[in-house]
């Protein structure tokens, strides 16, 4: 049954395979549950009601991913979207969050129509492949910076912005916290050379098992005013009647506090992000998973891309921001997931977390960071496909620009839109006008009024 639902054999995977895969992407991704509460919270919102509605949300939209498109992608609430909702919209405009949702539900139906015209499914056929290749490479160093912070590797540093993390001072805390991802980086990278099946799992969990001995023997102490909290698992239940705070709260909204340029400003400022880390994390993603056919294009883009939609208006209605297909997808692709048994095995797991959300949240982020960078490797290696030769540097320039500037800008969507304009500046100055597919020129402008008025 499952074969004949998913095609297994026609992707020449199996359901031992698939399920591991999906358990591995919902580990890398298991963070979410703990963060994006701890963000929203901030906006006003209820912890345990954002809580039940990512979880929902996840399970919604990787449940469509799965069934719509058969792809290996989940889905949860996008990281950037989250805090751009609760620090700018909120915090900054000085909006309720009742107002900051309904714009995501509208940006979510929104997307619904531009799925069905094919307009999404045209924007990502237009992308050249060397810009293809250099997304999932900037994805790769972006999930990778992202899992350095997250092992607390990578901390500020007012001279240089970024340094490594002084070990020895508080290494009962951060430092015993950094040198256990190192530990866990080294674990998984050497199971994965070792092609042990599993091994980013094994090492997420390798490295959560370690972290528990260090508690028990004095070398990780809990320090709950700093963020390091007991990595035992708590066994309470969740309060399901929270979720009423916030279900269908963005209908709940007084227009007359709301100036209408303001608003339509947030829904399109939801709108770029969430477009193009979609399609970024798309591309990276597909094309590590070999899914691109010869002219670098997804076959099965639209549903996915209807998923993605279905699951931002649906995760709105349920409480929770803009809600996105998650580049940590790649993790379970990494160990063998391609289709959407993958992504249904994660959903399911997204559903289960409702009734022991504690025990998931449980999982510390230093333990997952070296899934992250891990995977950030495997991403890194499509560099092998941009030729970086003279005769290309018209292609490869904006491939170089585009890989360099997800992490230092830390967005996905950041990397497109200066991959995009120059891409079309670059080779429009060269004489080579009609290489550049016309929804090229369309996206360099937009891009450029997104800097000028957003």
């Amino acid at each position: 049954m499952l074969n004949r639902l998913f095609k297994l054999k026609e992707n020449n995977t199996n359901v031992k395979t698939e399920i591991t895969a999906g358990i591995t992407t919902f580990m890398t991704m298991a963070y979410i549950l703990a963060v994006n509460p701890s963000i929203l919270s901030e906006a006003g919102m209820d912890a345990t009601a954002v809580l039940l509605a990512t979880c929902l949300a996840s399970f919604i939209g990787t449940a469509c991913m799965a069934f719509m498109a058969n792809m290996p992608f989940a889905l949860s609430a996008g990281m950037g979207l989250n805090a751009f909702l609760t620090y700018t919209v909120v915090l900054g405009f000085g909006y309720s969050w009742q107002v900051a949702l309904l714009a995501v539900f509208i940006e979510g139906i929104i997307f619904i129509i531009l799925s069905l015209t094919k307009v999404r499914e045209a924007i990502f056929n237009a992308i050249p492949l060397s810009l293809k290749h250099a997304v999932s490479v900037g994805i790769g160093l972006f999930i990778a910076f992202i899992g350095l912070q997250n092992a607390g590797l990578t901390v500020d540093n007012s001279s240089t912005l970024v340094s490594i993390v002084s070990f020895r001072e508080n290494f009962t805390t951060s430092g015993i916290c950094a040198l256990l991802a190192i530990i866990g980086t080294f674990l998984t990278g050497i199971l994965y050379i070792r092609k042990v099946k599993g091994s980013i799992l094994i090492g997420i969990l390798g490295t959560w098992v370690l972290g528990i001995i260090c508690q028990f023997t004095g070398l990780y102490t809990v320090d709950a005013a700093n963020g390091y909290y007991s990595l035992l698992p708590s066994f309470a239940m969740t309060d399901f009647s929270k979720l009423g705070e916030t279900f269908g709260q963005c209908f709940n909204v007084d227009f007359s506090s709301v100036g209408i340029f303001n608003f339509i400003v947030i829904i399109f400022s939801f709108l770029f992000v969430d477009l193009f880390d979609t399609l970024g994390t798309l591309i990276g993603v597909a094309t590590k998973a070999d899914m691109l056919d010869e002219e670098g294009r997804l076959p099965k883009i639209r549903p996915a891309l209807l998923a993605d939609a279905i699951a931002t208006s649906a995760g709105a209605v349920l409480g929770t921001s803009t809600t996105t297909t998650f580049v940590e997808s790649s993790a379970g692709v990494a160990v063998g997931g391609r289709t959407g048994l993958t992504a249904l095995t994660t959903a399911i797991l997204f559903l289960l977390s409702m009734f022991f959300a504690p025990i998931f949240t449980a999982i510390p982020s230093f333990a997952t960071a070296p899934a992250l960078i891990i995977v950030g490797f495997l991403m890194f290696s499509n560099i092998a496909q941009l030729k970086l030769t003279e005769d290309n540097y018209t292609s490869a320039i904006p491939a170089y620009l585009c890989v360099i500037a997800m992490p230092l800008f830390y967005s996905i969507s950041e990397g497109i839109s200066i991959g995009v304009i120059s891409y079309v500046l670059i080779n429009l100055a060269c004489g080579k006008a009609k290489k550049v597919n016309p929804v090229m020129y369309v996206l360099a402008v937009l891009f450029i009024l997104k800097y000028i008025f957003l």
